[in-house]
This record gives structure tokens, sequence and C-alpha cells, in this order.
């Protein structure tokens, strides 16, 4: 079956679930807006891009699930450094895809092009520049499983326009191997060590505290995971 690499994103998003995204349309995203429409995934469309990505890290720690952005090259993806950059460092699992020039112009001082990837290298967790619409479905399944998996964090697709565009032969990928990506496993005994600490702290206090990539409100020796 031939999709164009923006039915391809479609078509992987709601494998993975996805039923959200906050976004801002442009010209380098057209193509995947148009396949959006013909979706039964909810659009939020904001006001400024930073926003987008501030909202998405809401709906991650409300939901539970990864935050999803949509955004277009330039100074659409730029706009979304600080919002990325709070995400990273408080672990919130987040999408972000990026418009970009066609593949033949990146590099050539084009009409809206920005190095996204290398600008946003220090704070997300990985981020990918798609050159081939074939690596697209492989990259997006990438991108959801190192955003949630380990201490979760945000991850950037950055997609140039004829990538978008393209048509080639699509089939599903049922299960992601990353040789270079382990995930530790878990102490079975690190949380039972947390609440037996608890023990050692005065009844009426109160705070927060991280353990297994996740947050708990300690209220005395009660927990509760509230974030």
């Amino acid at each position: 079956m031939k999709l164009t690499g923006a039915q391809i994103l479609m078509e992987v998003l709601k494998e993975e679930g996805v039923k959200t995204i906050f976004g801002f349309p442009g010209g380098a995203v057209i193509d995947i807006y148009d396949e959006l429409a013909k979706t039964d995934i909810h659009h939020v469309l904001v006001r400024h891009e930073q926003g987008a990505v501030h909202a998405a890290d809401g709906y991650a720690r409300a939901s539970g699930g990864v935050g999803v952005v949509l955004v277009t090259s330039g100074p659409g993806a730029t706009n979304t450094v600080t919002g990325i950059a709070s995400a990273y460092m408080d672990s919130i699992p987040i999408v972000i895809f990026t418009g970009q020039v066609p593949t033949q112009l990146i590099g050539n001082d084009a009409f809206q092009e920005v190095d996204i990837v290398g600008i946003t290298r220090p704070c997300t967790k990985h981020n990918y520049l798609v050159r081939d619409t074939k690596d697209l479905a492989r990259v997006v399944k990438e991108a959801f499983y190192i955003a949630q998996s380990g201490r979760p964090g945000p991850v950037l697709i950055d997609i140039p326009k004829n990538v978008a565009a393209t048509k080639v032969d699509y089939k599903p990928i049922k299960k992601i191997k990353l040789k270079s990506y382990r995930i530790r496993t878990k102490n079975k005994n690190s949380f039972d060590s947390f609440l037996n600490g608890i023990g050692c702290i005065p009844w009426h206090r109160s705070f927060v505290a991280w353990n297994d990539g996740h947050a708990w409100h300690v209220q005395g020796k009660h927990v509760n995971r509230s974030l």
C-alpha cells in the first residue's frame, strides 16, 4: 500500500493511540495538516508554538500519556525551544514534529530554514531529521518509545516538506528494536527502600519525591502518586 509521508504519520499516530495534538500550521507542514483534518485526532490550535509545547507538557502530566506537538519550520520550530527545555528538565514525555524545507534545500539558507535538530540537541532526549520517507514510520515509532521509556523526556522529529509529500510502500511496524538504547532493569527493592525511608520523616512534613520515573506526594506516612 503506497502512502505519502503525511498519511504514514497519521497511521502511526493512530497506532500509538494519539487522540490530541497541539499545534500551529504553516507552509512546511501543510500536507500533514491536510491529512490530520481527515482523522479523528483532535487538534488544539494555539496562538504561539511555545504555548503548544507547554500545553502538550500539561496534557502528558495529566493523562499519563505522551503529549504531541506539530509546528512549521523556521520560527515555528525555534519558538518551541523553551517548552522543550522545560519538558526535558522535568522529564515529561512529549513528541514534537517540526516542518523543514525540502531535503535538497537543507544547508542552503532557504526561506524559513533552521537547524532545529542542532538547536534542540542539548534539551531533548533524542531528535531526528528524516531524510527518506521510507524511514518515517520507524522513526516515529522509535520516538514514542524513547519518549516514554526509562527516564521520560521530549523527542523531536524534523520532517522536510518533500518527505511528507512523497509516496512509498507502507507496512506497519510491530516492534521496535534499538541496539544502542537499553533500559536498565528496575530494582524491585527500590520502592520498598523508598517507603521504609518515609518512617524517618516527621509526620507533619509534606513533600514531593521522585522515584522510578514518577512523582509521589508524601504527607507523613501517606504516599500518593499525584504527578
